[in-house]
């Protein structure tokens, strides 16, 4: 199991095991569940008359609203179901804390940014030496003439783990990530891991930073704090994506003379990939002239045919990337939804769109000419990245809207005097 939880306040999650499912209130059979996680509430009983009983439950300040009373009646209640996607949670009491102390950490550094040595040095030895650590490092990072070639430094990379991408599956070694660099950092840890993430702490040292709350000057205390299990967390959805390409081939045939026929039979092969994605998926037209014709599902119904340059299907961590460029709006990451959004449609009536978290979406390729079919299946993944916030999910996420977007930002309006006001 991992070495971080994600603890609520005000209320422990209890988990469930393996168990038929039975209704406190509707009277009939089970509905056989899997592991859920539920989340005790303090209930007070505001009357107590024989005719009816009444509940108030707590509401907490939350993105979400108050959770729903899912009793009707006196016999009727909602049916539970045991395939969830996700829960919804309060953003404000998403906390982090430890099961166990956590011995190992994961150092991702931008590759070639000579400005980003000496904080990775200066991590690194603090790490190792103060904390004593076992620090993961990218094989390819050591290659650096300035780290490999670094005879003061030599006696803290002897102590490294280094691990090779695509080749090493470190995804049960490592507690959690530090990230140097930009948004990208982000990004590639999240790729690294195709299951369960680690929890992410992200030093503002590229360019936009968006993603990267934290300021490197204070590092030794804020990475204190992590370890010490004090510090809020974003759970950040991700998409699981399943591309499916399918080829068709004229066969030829050779007939008694020789000659080559080519209306002989077809042949298919089919190719499956499957990934994690953060930010968005793409389908666009390429360096095609035309428009693309995409036909989009939501769980197994055809609703649009995508005509124009292309469509981003992307999460609410996305929605800030390349939608927001192409007309979307901006979704918090605790907002449990998927984005679809037209890429320059033909269609002046095709605005972005928002669906819930748990449909499953399709988007169909046809390309007759070359006799290639593309389906990519596009769901909610059940492993979000836990990125550590610097405040909390709220105040991080407009101060960067703030700082990197410049949202709203304008000369303010003079006020009229009273000169002005006469006429």
């Amino acid at each position: 199991p991992p070495a971080w939880l994600c603890e609520m306040e005000g209320g422990k999650d209890v988990r469930v095991e393996s168990a038929p499912y039975s209704c406190s209130t509707c009277d009939g059979g089970e509905v056989p569940a899997r592991n859920l996680t539920r989340r005790n509430r303090k209930v007070r009983s505001l009357s107590t008359s024989s005719a009816s009983t009444s509940f108030e439950y707590r509401r907490t300040q939350s993105l979400h609203g108050p959770s729903p009373v899912t009793t009707f009646g006196p016999k009727a209640c909602m049916l539970q179901n045991p395939h969830a996607v996700m829960h919804i949670q309060d953003p404000a009491s998403q906390r982090l804390t430890w099961n166990k102390p956590p011995k190992s950490v994961l150092v991702i550094k931008k590759i070639r940014d000579a400005s980003l040595l000496q904080p990775f040095k200066e991590l690194c030895r603090f790490l190792t030496e103060v904390k004593s650590m076992i620090v993961y490092v990218e094989k390819k990072v050591l290659e650096d003439p300035a780290i490999s070639g670094d005879e003061n430094f030599a006696a803290v990379t002897k102590k490294f783990c280094t691990f090779r991408e695509d080749l090493d599956d470190i995804s049960n070694r490592v507690d959690f990530i530090i990230c140097l660099g930009g948004d990208g950092t982000l990004l590639y840890a999240s790729s690294l891991f195709q299951e369960s993430v680690p929890p992410v702490m992200s030093f503002h040292l590229g360019s936009l930073g968006f993603l990267t709350p934290f300021k490197f000057e204070n590092y030794q205390s804020q990475v204190n704090q992590i370890i010490e299990g004090n510090a809020a967390i974003v759970l950040r959805s991700r998409l699981k994506v399943r591309v499916l390409k399918e080829n068709w081939e004229k066969k030829s045939r050779v007939d008694e003379k020789g000659i080559i026929l080519t209306n002989g039979d077809i042949e298919s092969s089919r190719k499956a990939m499957q990934y994690q994605v953060l930010n968005e998926v793409v389908v666009d037209r390429g360096p095609s002239s035309y428009l693309s014709n995409v036909d989009l599902f939501l769980d197994g119904h055809l609703i649009t045919t995508v005509q124009g340059d292309g469509v981003i299907v992307s999460t609410p961590t996305g929605s800030t990337a390349y939608a927001v460029a192409a007309g979307a709006s901006m979704i918090h990451p605790n907002v449990p939804a998927i984005m679809i959004t037209p890429i320059c449609p033909h269609s002046l009536s095709f605005r972005p769109i928002v669906v819930p978290a748990g449909v499953e979406l399709k988007v169909l390729a046809n390309l007759p000419k070359k006799l290639i079919h593309h389906v990519i299946t596009i769901t909610t993944s059940c492993f979000p990245v836990p990125s550590i916030c610097f405040r909390d999910p709220v105040n991080d996420w407009f101060e960067s809207l703030a700082q990197c977007l410049h949202w709203n930002v304008r000369k303010k309006q003079n006020y009229l005097s009273s000169e002005d006001e006469e006429f």
